[in-house]
């Protein structure tokens, strides 16, 4: 099987299928519902009584198409979360038309205080900074932000000192800081030691698995909250998996899929509280709710999984 590296999650899963390479899928990988229990599980939010269900939705990417397909796609990604017990909605600032569109799906009334949206500064300057924290209240409806991170560690000189101020004046529950850069971990473990963080959020996947060696470690030693980005690598980690069969020893951790295979391999993590997936498909949100379900796999069978996928 071959494929251009503009293959779609649609085209790899529909080529899948047709070579057999699902084994016995739940029907989570179809849109059903997940296989062995209803609502997600959960993990605590380090020193607090608060949980977090471990799958959670990253929309960065998605919003960008409210222009062209409407908010309808999102609201109905949004649906399956709650259904099956998530919560966690990840945000970063748009264009102030795009998210005043965003706004009107986090703030209506069938979503309305049951999300818990992470929500970002990522720009240069201070002055723009507090804009953008102005729009994210907008974003929410609510003066008070459930998490503030900065994105990708930027200008985060000038904007950290009034995120804690922030958290101080009770404008942001928890507060963190953010990479989606293996480059920047040496910088972000440096910040993690010297600051007082609430989460960290981070990139992490079986193709990307470099935080484990420092960053998710020191973010159990400190209790600290740990959310993933890139899961599926903005998207590259299908192309690249493409073509070949799942294994077959995947079923023993009950992976049906390769997106499985990826979000079971950064759920197994114990550092792990939530991993964001980007989809604007629900039957894409169904299949990545199943990977919190059945097993995950043991740091033999990751090394496993590693080995794998390095050649792909």
């Amino acid at each position: 099987m071959t494929t251009s590296s503009a293959t779609t999650r649609r085209d790899f899963l529909s080529c899948l299928v047709g070579a057999g390479a699902v084994l016995a899928a739940p029907r989570a990988l179809f849109g059903g519902k997940p296989p062995v229990q209803e609502t997600l599980p959960t993990r605590p939010i380090p020193g607090t009584e608060e949980l977090l269900p471990i799958v959670g939705f990253g929309s960065s990417k998605p919003v960008l198409e409210i222009p062209t397909e409407g908010t309808e796609p999102l609201a109905g990604v949004i649906r399956v979360l709650l259904e099956h017990g998530g919560r966690v909605v990840d945000t970063s600032p748009r264009t102030p038309e795009i998210d005043a569109e965003f706004g009107t799906v986090l703030t209506a009334p069938e979503f309305s205080g049951r999300l818990f949206v992470a929500t970002k500064i990522n720009t240069d300057g201070e002055a723009s900074g507090i804009e953008q924290m102005r729009q994210n209240q907008r974003l929410v409806g609510n003066r008070t932000l459930d998490l503030l991170e900065v994105e990708s560690m930027r200008d985060l000189d000038v904007h950290w000192p009034n995120v804690l101020r922030w958290k101080d004046s009770g404008e942001a529950r928890y507060i963190g800081v953010t990479t989606s850069s293996i480059p920047q971990h040496e910088a972000f473990e440096s910040f993690m030691r010297t600051q007082p963080l609430d989460f960290v959020q981070v990139n992490y996947s079986v193709m990307e698995p470099n935080a484990e060696d420092r960053l998710l470690p020191l973010a159990q030693d400190l209790g600290l909250a740990v959310l993933i980005n890139r899961p599926f690598m903005n998207g590259t980690y299908f192309p690249r998996v493409s073509g070949h069969e799942l294994p077959e020893w995947a079923a023993e951790f009950d992976c049906a899929s390769w997106a499985q295979f990826s979000l079971k391999y950064i759920l197994a993590h114990p550092a792990v509280t939530c991993a964001l997936t980007e989809t604007t498909n629900p039957d894409h949100m169904a299949e990545n709710i199943g990977a919190a379900f059945g097993g995950l796999p043991d740091e033999a069978t990751k090394r496993r999984m590693r080995e794998l996928v390095q050649d792909f």
